[in-house]
């Protein structure tokens, strides 16, 4: 129930909540196609972008390969396919927020539109860190790793599937501040409890370190400790969630 109530939510049929529904979701497919037109027609650039990584630590002489026929065209459109979404994203989860926002009280969008917004960051940091800092690490240990005899000549589809994986991996594990604090804020977990159970937290983030990444130490690590810093950063931001609460409340009984 809403802490004020006098507030009212507006009211709609099922057939209105449905048009409202379809009228979102062919914005954000419109938005989508919109971003993937320039994304398609420069697609063998944006592969070439998405490939440095690995290119630059390939063996000498050595290149990317195409082992399937329509490789050569299929790979580069997926990959433009996922870029028009990652643009896309924000004016999409804006579609999402239009659609649920008039059904939530003033102190529930207080609190859900930081959240949406921070999330998304979040996201995107967690793919340009992956981009940035760990493929280097990855494909230069992956390069002197190779026995002797063998040649490394990737194929394209499975490099872009390895790619999309590690980036889906380190977007969702950089979500890790949002998790806290909707599990303090929600009352699923205490604050102290997370606290307290750090130990245990930091052995399940190896772990999952462990089954996202490639099976190097060193990547494991890589990934581990930002998620392990982000843990701690939650739980700051939790406790000033919880605080600002209180002061809310404390002002109300007032």
């Amino acid at each position: 129930m809403s802490d004020d109530p006098e507030e009212k939510l507006p009211e709609g049929t099922l057939i209105s909540h449905l048009l409202e529904l379809r009228n979102r979701l062919m914005k954000a497919m419109i938005a989508v196609l919109v971003c993937f037109i320039p994304c398609a027609y420069k697609s063998n650039q944006l592969f070439t972008l998405i490939a440095l990584p690995i290119e630059r630590r390939l063996p000498k002489n050595s290149h990317l390969i195409a082992t399937d026929v329509l490789a050569p065209f299929m790979t580069p459109f997926k990959l433009s396919l996922y870029v028009a979404i990652f643009i896309a994203m924000p004016y999409v989860l804006y579609q999402v927020w239009a659609f649920v926002a008039p059904g939530l009280y003033r102190h529930e969008k207080r609190f859900a539109l930081p959240l949406t917004v921070s999330s998304v960051v979040l996201f995107y940091c967690g793919i340009a860190f992956a981009y940035f800092a760990v493929f280097p690490v990855v494909f230069q240990f992956m390069a002197r790793t190779t026995p002797p005899g063998v040649e490394m000549m990737t194929d394209i589809t499975s490099y872009l599937s390895f790619v999309m994986r590690i980036f889906l991996a380190f977007g969702v594990a950089f979500e890790a501040p949002i998790a806290v604090v909707l599990l303090v804020i929600t009352g699923l977990v205490s604050l102290e409890k997370l606290k307290s159970n750090r130990g245990y937290v930091l052995i399940a983030i190896f772990v999952v370190a462990a089954a996202l990444t490639p099976p190097d130490s060193i990547s494991m690590i890589i990934m581990a400790v930002p998620m392990y810093a982000l843990y701690e950063l939650g739980l700051l931001f939790a406790r000033i969630c919880l605080k600002v609460r209180r002061e809310a409340e404390a002002q109300k009984k007032s």
